[in-house]
């Protein structure tokens, strides 16, 4: 994982970050349970206070269960076979099966990232931050609703396209 110097100041970078329509709406939280087994965690997205999308360590063992799952099926299942990308990469993303590591990473990933690039991402997680971002202009979010790609995401996703896009 790429290093980073604090929650807090990522969180003021994300949160810094949002277009003006939706600044001190939406929130970002993310926190680690240190004195637990493998430390634990919890992200989440909030609009206006209500949590949007969760993330925890329990969808990690969700995951887990499903390569197993995967693995006994018929052999090696890893992130990067076919038979992941077709099979639980798809079922996750409807799901938003993602723990708070996935957060976090995604999070590292769009910071590093150009605003186009991140709306062109495989990633769904990515792809919400993309669309929260102040450098999404007028011009994309009217490509957007005129091409209404975006309608194909899974609900969680739709959902913060619609935010951005409606107002």
């Amino acid at each position: 994982m790429e290093h980073y110097k604090s929650w807090g100041a990522l969180k003021k970078w994300l949160e810094g970050n949002l277009c003006d329509d939706l600044r001190g709406r939406i929130g970002y939280f993310l926190t680690r349970y240190h004195d637990v087994h493998d430390a634990y965690g919890r992200a989440a997205v909030l609009v206006d206070g209500e949590e949007w999308v969760v993330f925890t360590w329990m969808d990690s063992a969700r995951q887990e269960r499903d390569l197993d799952g995967l693995w006994t099926e018929g052999g090696k299942a890893t992130y990067d076979t076919e038979r992941f990308e077709q099979t639980l990469k798809p079922k996750w993303d409807e799901a938003c099966t993602y723990s708070e590591n996935d957060f976090l990473l995604a999070v590292l990933q769009f910071r590093n990232m150009s605003v186009g690039d991140a709306l062109q991402s495989d990633d769904f997680l990515v792809k919400m931050l993309a669309i929260l971002d102040k450098r999404v202009g007028v011009r994309t979010l009217k490509k957007l609703k005129e091409t209404q790609a975006y309608l194909q995401y899974p609900e969680w996703v739709r959902r913060f396209y619609a935010l951005r896009i409606d107002g």
